[in-house]
């Protein structure tokens, strides 16, 4: 069944990646619920009320309707964002996902509030429009829009990685996302052309109802888990 899915969504079924998903057991646990895992980030949320909002509403209720979707774990609709810096998180206390100028054991809250001072005054890089790229069984992959808007993006990481203190691995490369749900299991191998097919319906629907994605400005926020992203700094 296999050889008939795109090779990007390979990862997601048993059959090509037994391994277990990567953060079952310390950000949701085997049953889908979501577990204490603190740390901040700069995101933008979905504008709510907004037809591109509904849209995306009706491509995650139609994943939730799949007879397998209990294999994901669902984030709310209210936390539904993508994600524009990747800020520091407890599970991952090392470099370089963490500021060299600070030691590794600095509490969660102290960081937050460090972040917030060093982000006083950012201007940020203006605003930019995405679209989406591709659904896959944990949301949808996001780009900008346009070239000019995917040059915004850049300017925006690379100016966040100033304040924040660090680049990630793959900081050129991050693959911008709004995500619905996390594996709990991967999915059937027999399953994979239904799922292909709920993926390239949705991805068609989404290109007529919602080719720009309405998001909020950048925001800084805590949070404790992935089910709320609360907005402590508008940035820019």
């Amino acid at each position: 069944m296999l050889d008939t899915i795109r090779p990007r969504l390979a990862g997601f079924f048993e059959g090509t990646n037994p391994a277990p998903p990567a953060h079952l057991g310390t950000r949701y646990d085997a049953s889908g619920n979501f577990l204490l895992e603190p740390g901040n980030t700069v995101v933008c949320h979905l504008v709510k009320g907004s037809a591109s909002e509904a849209a995306v509403i009706k491509v995650r209720e139609r994943m939730l309707a799949m007879p397998d979707a209990d294999r994901l774990a669902f984030t709310p609709i209210s936390s539904l964002h993508m994600t524009l810096f990747q800020g520091i998180i407890e599970y991952r206390r090392r470099l370089p996902y963490w500021p060299a100028d600070v030691p590794l054991d600095t509490g969660i809250d102290d960081m937050t509030r460090l972040y917030l001072d060093r982000l006083q005054g950012f201007e940020g890089h203006g605003p930019f429009k995405v679209k989406i790229v591709e659904v896959v069984p944990t949301g949808l992959t996001v780009a900008g829009a346009t070239q000019e808007d995917r040059q915004v993006l850049k300017a925006w990481r690379d100016a966040l990685s100033v304040p924040f203190g660090y680049r990630h691995p793959d900081h050129d490369t991050y693959v911008f996302h709004i995500t619905f749900a996390y594996q709990i299991r991967r999915l059937a191998d027999a399953r994979a052309a239904a799922w292909q097919d709920l993926f390239d319906d949705c991805l068609s629907f989404l290109e007529r109802e919602a080719p720009v994605i309405e998001l909020k400005a950048p925001a800084f926020c805590s949070f404790k888990d992935m089910k709320h992203f609360e907005e402590l700094l508008v940035l820019g």
